[in-house]
């Protein structure tokens, strides 16, 4: 029998640009995973462990976020469109070039970036881009 593939190997196997669907990763451990520039739409990441990730350049469209924990990880140039980052855990995250803004699902919120509760203690926000987003903290 082979060995079972785990959610951060696949995840770091997929070439550059690839784009994945209503995938969950929910609670999934995948501290330190290096990823190439995904491209995720519609996909959760509920409570799961991205400390120290390397999501650089990846795009996530309507994603759920809530309580992730992206504590050090690298974020520079990623891209958040309509996602739930409600009470995820951004502590000293790299967020430089980062956009948070949103999708033209309908009527506001519907499709806007949620943010209440995060957690930005010690974050790079350089050039960080905010395009109506909801419950971003006035202190980080």
């Amino acid at each position: 029998m082979g060995r079972v593939v785990t959610a951060r190997e696949d995840l770091a196997s997929r070439r550059r640009y690839a784009a994945l669907r209503r995938e969950s990763f929910d609670g999934g451990d995948l501290v330190s995973v290096c990823l190439r520039q995904l491209w995720f739409t519609r996909c959760s990441f509920h409570g799961a462990d991205l400390r120290h990730a390397t999501l650089d350049g990846c795009c996530f469209t309507l994603c759920d976020l809530r309580g992730a924990n992206l504590s050090g990880a690298s974020l520079r140039g990623v891209s958040f469109a309509g996602c739930d980052l409600t009470g995820a855990d951004l502590r000293a995250a790299d967020l430089t070039g980062a956009r948070m803004g949103q999708v033209l699902t309908g009527t506001p919120p519907h499709g806007l970036t949620k943010t209440a509760g995060i957690r930005l203690d010690n974050a790079v926000l350089r050039d960080l881009q905010l395009d109506q987003v909801i419950g971003w903290p006035l202190t980080g």
